[in-house]
């Protein structure tokens, strides 16, 4: 470590050594990006199956770096410290216990979800939902949402490449200096996504992985060393949170340790974001396109080491405190989100201040891709297919799915270009909120039919509404803008909560009156194409290879 000294940049200029690093380094991963196409090479990616899903059939080792890069994202590696560093541990370590809770939640169902979509060649949960139901209406309405949720989330990760380029000097009022970049990058990224779809992912990741492991494992040796050790990093920390806020003076900055009154708001908050996590399309993509159930298994075993890696890239927010890292945009403003990549560009040499800047930047691509090929994926089978062609061939459907996550990816860029980021990071928030509405319709119908298909919907709808209009009444205190926040009362309680789990509880209540008052009524319930043996299937079980290999007409079978 003795040859790690601090850079002397960090003065608003270009860091050149930095960024040739970076530049270097996404160049490489653009090329595997490219060569993907040949990795694990299919007789035809004309399908979803093949393009959409790899083929089906990762390994445990690959699924847990396509799953670890999909779900832990250059926003992950800016937010969560950048929460720790403004406002402290109710917003920014939340998300620790809730990666925690997650993966022995979805070791109990998940697998019962790829052994049903293997067995009846589902490619999205919403194909799924219309299976168990019986009812294009509750399908629509789960793709909608998952695609409603995962487009601000793609432009989060544009806002962690942005982040990168802005700390490293690139920028300024011209569209040379401050969008090209960007654009270049959006470029790449379309284009081995188009050609190699997930594979493309797939492969980067161990790349993305690779380097988030090596600079988080660096900067939390090498930097608490450097600003006195990690007495004075926390004892910095609970001075700055203990401070008036900026926005109101009556209160303090944030908090050190949650109190008495903020229990309710830590707790379903975590516990809120770990049932949403898995129900976003992108997820869910990358767990179907594993070889078997238990590959799932083994996962959902072995991800919690990333968990112990975010635990540690959190206390990187209150290291930058002791470190005084002060995080100033190009604009000459504050700006929490740049506070990793400037500590990193003060406290590191230039050149491996490059590879934690190509860290973030390759962070943002993985789950980037897989997220614009599970909306890709959503639409086509779930609107275009189910919608406006119901005919359409394998074939087709891959043109369109290859079509439509160059559009999402556009829809993304346009977002955060145009807009101001706290409008990418508000509906980000809005789209956690809207995705655990349809955890009801999906995991409940993993076990039980109980559940009347109508009474679902209503239970989506109220649950969708009531979310979005709370979300809506919360003014954030500094910008005075709406949706600015997740949190708000519960009601009946009274504690302050958050709204996604809130409206979750109203969405299962409805839904559950409502069962119990059509079946009364003997209203038709839907036909459920499904049986029992579905949700225990595996690879090698012989319907699972008749349904693939006959009914998706694909020419590759499965492995």
């Amino acid at each position: 470590m003795s040859t790690l000294v601090p850079a002397a940049t960090g003065t608003g200029g270009v860091n050149g050594v930095a960024l040739s690093v970076l530049i270097v380094l996404f160049l490489l991963v653009t090329v595997m990006g490219f060569w993907a196409t040949k990795w694990r090479q299919a007789d035809s990616m004309e399908s979803l199956d093949e393009w959409g899903l790899g083929g089906r059939r990762f390994g445990t080792w690959v699924t847990w770096f396509l799953l670890g890069g999909d779900l832990y994202t250059a926003y992950t590696f800016v937010a969560v410290p950048a929460a720790m560093f403004a406002l402290g541990s109710v917003s920014g370590f939340f998300a620790v216990p809730y990666t925690i809770v997650l993966y022995p939640i979805i070791f109990i169902f998940m697998a019962r979800l790829w052994s049903v979509s293997h067995r009846h060649g589902y490619v999205t949960p919403a194909d799924f939902v219309k299976g168990r139901y019986g009812s294009r209406s509750l399908s629509v309405a789960v793709s909608v949402t998952g695609i409603l949720a995962t487009m601000p989330y793609i432009a989060l990760q544009l806002v962690g490449i942005q982040a990168v380029l802005e700390v490293a000097g690139v920028g300024g009022s011209s569209l040379l200096a401050k969008d090209l970049p960007l654009f270049i990058a959006f470029a790449l990224l379309a284009a081995y996504t188009y050609s190699s779809g997930l594979r493309a992912p797939a492969v980067i990741a161990f790349v993305k992985d690779a380097l988030i492991y090596l600079v988080i494992i660096v900067a939390v040796i090498y930097l608490p060393s450097k600003v006195g050790g990690w007495d004075h990093v926390f004892s910095a920390a609970e001075a700055k949170m203990a401070k008036p806020s900026a926005a109101n003076p009556a209160k303090p900055t944030g908090a050190y340790i949650p109190n008495a009154q903020q229990y309710w708001a830590y707790a379903t908050l975590a516990f809120g974001s770990a049932l949403a996590l898995f129900m976003y399309p992108h997820s869910i993509t990358a767990t179907l396109s594993s070889s078997s159930r238990n590959t799932i298994r083994r996962n959902a075993a072995i991800l919690p080491a990333y968990s112990f890696v975010l635990g540690l890239l959190a206390l990187l927010g209150w290291v930058a405190i002791a470190a005084g890292t002060k995080p100033i945009g190009l604009d000459g403003k504050p700006n929490a989100q740049l506070v990793i990549p400037q500590l990193f560009e003060d406290m590191f040499p230039s050149w491996f201040a490059g590879v934690a800047f190509a860290a973030v930047a390759i962070g943002a691509l993985v789950p980037a891709a897989i997220m614009s090929i599970a909306a890709a994926n959503t639409f086509t089978r779930n609107i275009y297919r189910d919608l406006i062609k119901p005919d359409a061939t394998h074939a087709q459907e891959a043109k369109v799915g290859k079509l439509v996550s160059l559009l999402v990816k556009a829809f993304a860029l346009i977002f955060v270009l145009t807009l101001d980021k706290q409008n990418a990071i508000n509906f980000q928030l809005l789209g956690g909120i809207w995705i655990l509405q349809t955890f009801p319709a999906i995991v409940a119908g993993l076990y039980t039919r109980w559940f009347h298909r109508w009474a679902l919907l209503a239970g989506w709808a109220v649950g969708m509404l009531y979310g979005t209009i709370t979300a809506y009444k919360v003014i954030n205190p500094a910008t005075k803008g709406h949706f600015g926040g997740s949190l708000d009362m519960i009601p009946v309680i009274g504690k302050m909560g958050y709204i996604g789990m809130t409206a979750f509880v109203i969405n299962l209540v409805i839904a559950a009156i409502l069962t119990v008052l059509f079946n009364a009524l003997k209203v038709d319930s839907g036909k459920d194409e499904t049986i029992r043996g579905d949700y225990f299937a595996d690879a090698d079980d012989p319907r699972v290879e008749k349904n693939v290999s006959m009914d998706a007409h694909l020419t590759t079978g499965t492995p």
